[in-house]
């Protein structure tokens, strides 16, 4: 087993683009036109190439490209009990552009069972070697918590839970115990994805809150209540760490605002042991908030873009990782792309090659700050 630990001065949020070999099979599996077994056949070649290559690019967390999911959340979601799932047409609306989504909602209590992404990781893990780790990335349970209190599913919701509470106390012990599948199967490097705290910065969302009666100091108290709950009795040697997100789909994002009003919840309080923060672009503000983060986290700063395939300008983003470390200092920061190539199965709008060049220019970046 490796005993390497996330972050790495060098890193990335986990999802790539999905090859063409894999777009191909999964609309024939759809068409009815291949089999279930010769999907998965394809599926584990692609995975197989993808970890090649992370490798070959030089880094040291290795995933399988989240090529085994269509979302980057709520698949992970239907492997609970008491969730269903169906294409009902429908989606959110992002910048310019309406994310197609199931609807993801309870039908039931939600209870922990065996669940398939240990055996995804499980198929990952056999490619750790002496430079590598494997990471494998889930959706925080904040993030499962916000599904399901939506306006769309609270009334479905409250048929089974009378209170937000009770549905937190569930959601916890379920990722409490998902966490464990994990670690007995190898697992000693997890990622929360989550897109609960960056739906609630600036001023819009504080609006909206307002026109919806909702006070927002209670709706941050809850988010960080379920996630440090699921996190209870965690093993002492498995690295937990979070990515904030502010929505990455086809290149288009949720929402925007600077980290400044959610800084006292995740970054003081959140018992992860490093945060992966978008800072791609003016969207999210500047880094005074990193003050505030707890002195046992790491910061991984999501400086360079997936969202466009131009490159940035390494000089520029030396500058801002020096300006970062005037709140957090330097031996505590990472470097990473700001989210994953490819959070659902669409992708972003750049190639595989710009895809690749873009996390060159992330480790040359390191390489050249960290020596």
């Amino acid at each position: 087993m490796s005993t390497l630990k996330t972050p790495f001065r060098y890193d990335f949020v986990g999802s790539f683009l999905r090859p063409e070999k894999l777009k191909a099979a999964k609309k024939a599996f759809e068409e009815g036109t291949i089999t279930k077994e010769e999907l998965d056949r394809i599926t584990d070649e692609c995975v197989t190439e993808i970890v090649a290559k992370q490798k070959a690019a030089g880094f040291h967390a290795i995933t399988d490209g989240e090529f085994r999911r269509k979302f980057w959340h709520l698949d992970f979601m239907w492997g609970f009990e008491g969730v269903a799932h169906e294409k009902d047409g429908g989606g959110v609306q992002f910048n310019g552009e309406m994310a197609d989504l199931e609807a993801t909602y309870l039908v039931g209590k939600v209870k922990a069972k065996v669940h398939p992404f240990v055996e995804y990781f499980k198929f990952l893990k056999q490619f750790e070697d002496e430079q590598t780790v494997a990471k494998y990335t889930i959706p925080a349970p904040a993030q499962m918590y916000q599904q399901m209190i939506v306006p769309q599913n609270i009334e479905q919701t409250r048929k089974f839970y009378a209170t937000d509470e009770e549905l937190i106390e569930d959601i916890g012990k379920a990722y409490q115990d998902v966490i464990k599948q994990f670690y007995a199967a190898g697992c000693r490097n997890l990622q929360l994805d989550d897109c609960t705290w960056g739906a609630i910065v600036g001023d819009a969302a504080k609006q909206r809150y307002q026109s919806l009666g909702v006070d927002i100091e209670e709706v941050k108290s809850r988010l960080l209540k379920v996630n440090n709950l699921a996190l209870e009795n965690r093993p002492e040697d498995m690295v937990i760490t979070s990515h904030i997100c502010r929505g990455n789909y086809h290149s288009t994002f949720f929402t925007s605002g600077p980290y400044d009003s959610v800084a006292d919840y995740v970054f003081a309080q959140e018992h992860v042991d490093a945060l992966l923060l978008e800072y791609d672009d003016e969207r999210s503000g500047g880094f005074a908030p990193l003050a505030k983060v707890s002195p046992d986290k790491k910061v991984v700063l999501g400086l360079i873009t997936t969202k466009k395939p131009e490159l940035e300008d390494k000089d520029k983003v030396i500058a801002r990782i020096h300006e970062a470390a005037k709140y957090i200092p330097l031996d505590r920061l990472c470097l990473s792309p700001q989210c994953g190539f490819a959070s659902c199965e669409i992708g972003n709008k750049l190639t595989e090659d710009q895809q690749w060049a873009k996390l060159a220019l992330v480790k040359e970046i390191a390489e050249e700050v960290w020596k």
